[in-house]
């Protein structure tokens, strides 16, 4: 009995450390591509606007505070992550992640928009960054949701298929 449930115990850990790293990973990919898009203006702000509430100086605007801003955006994707899992792990389909991501923009948007100088309110952005960072939010979403439910899945099934041998 005891080794069966240190056995549970290591599979759970290891389901957290995969979560975490799905987190991390998700945040500093879809960040980098947000801050490409910034790049080439599809979008009117980069991964540093997570800064402008908190950090003083110009230097935030420039490449090193866009960089300290994606690795930020990974380190609170973390959070997210858990997050997921507690409401939706157990939903092995793709809708809940996009759903997921486009709770995200919204609350960013609507709800945090006075938190973000640099963010304009939804009816003064311009149609690019709209569309762009909607597309970045539900493609996000779509990643952290579908590898959490996913993992969640392949690991409930070898669990069923030990526990029958």
């Amino acid at each position: 009995m005891e080794k069966k449930t240190d056995n549970y115990s290591n599979e759970n850990t290891s389901f957290n450390s995969a979560v975490a790293v799905t987190g991390f990973a998700g945040g500093i990919i879809w960040s980098v591509i947000g801050y490409i898009a910034y790049f080439f203006n599809f979008i009117s702000f980069g991964p540093a606007i997570v800064l402008m509430p908190w950090a003083l100086g110009e230097w935030k605007t420039g490449p090193l505070g866009q960089w300290i801003g994606i690795v930020i955006i990974g380190v609170l994707s973390i959070g997210l992550a858990f997050l997921y899992r507690l409401l939706f792990a157990k939903i092995n389909k793709f809708w809940p992640g996009l759903l997921f991501g486009g709770a995200l923009w919204l609350l960013v948007f609507f709800i945090m928009n006075p938190l973000f100088k640099g963010i304009n309110f939804i009816p003064v952005l311009d149609f690019n960054t709209l569309v762009t960072s909607l597309s970045l939010y539900l493609i996000y979403g779509l990643f952290i949701g579908y590898s959490i439910s996913f993992d969640y899945y392949e690991r409930s099934r070898q669990n069923e298929a030990t526990v029958q041998e």
